[in-house]
């Protein structure tokens, strides 16, 4: 992992920009998900609706503490037993943290504490979460591969950081910590 790409990467988020990155499964395109205008150009790029909400990804729990604060113990534990790691919890967000052009139409919003290195780099040095959502248009299959991210976006991207996948063969699990309803298995 070259930290001179990650302190680019970090640099451009900063400034609003929008990045491809590998994450555990398949190549994700993320943000500053506090930036409106960030995130509205990545929606754009996907061709996603803002209704559908995207996941935020983070290196750990004092990233989002704002979400993570409220929960019961109970609930903090169960999250530790499976972060950092490849699951995704639908947490609620009763101080609306989070703007609504990340959760959409939801009321709780998709987290994942990553176990991912250039992931956990990558928030570490942007100092706080990314949205995460696959590098695809919609309908498309997700980028395996940089060449898959350079075929569907081309320039259009502000930045690629080059790295290696998880390992997991496809997208990670996304569950509701409060009902346990699972979303994406």
């Amino acid at each position: 992992m070259n930290t001179w790409h990650i302190s680019q990467a970090a640099r451009v988020v900063r400034q609003g920009g929008v990045i491809a990155y590998p994450t555990e499964a398949v190549w994700g395109l993320g943000c500053d998900p506090f930036n409106a205008s960030a995130v509205e150009r990545l929606l754009l790029l996907k061709r996603r609706p803002v209704e559908k909400g995207v996941i935020l990804i983070a290196a750990s729990l004092s990233q989002v503490a704002p979400l993570i604060d409220p929960l019961t113990e109970e609930e903090k534990e169960r999250l530790s037993a499976t972060w950092p790691g490849p699951y995704t919890w639908l947490l609620p967000d009763p101080h609306e943290w989070v703007p609504n052009w990340i959760k959409g139409k939801h009321s709780e919003v998709a987290v994942r504490i990553s176990d991912h290195p250039l992931v956990r780099a990558l928030c570490t040095a942007v100092d706080g979460p990314l949205v995460s959502t696959s590098a695809n248009p919609g309908g498309a299959a997700p980028a395996k591969s940089l060449w898959e991210v350079n075929a569907y976006f081309g320039s259009r991207l502000d930045y690629k950081v080059d790295g290696k996948l998880g390992g997991l063969d496809r997208p990670t699990r996304i569950q509701s910590l409060q009902g346990s309803k699972i979303i994406r298995n």
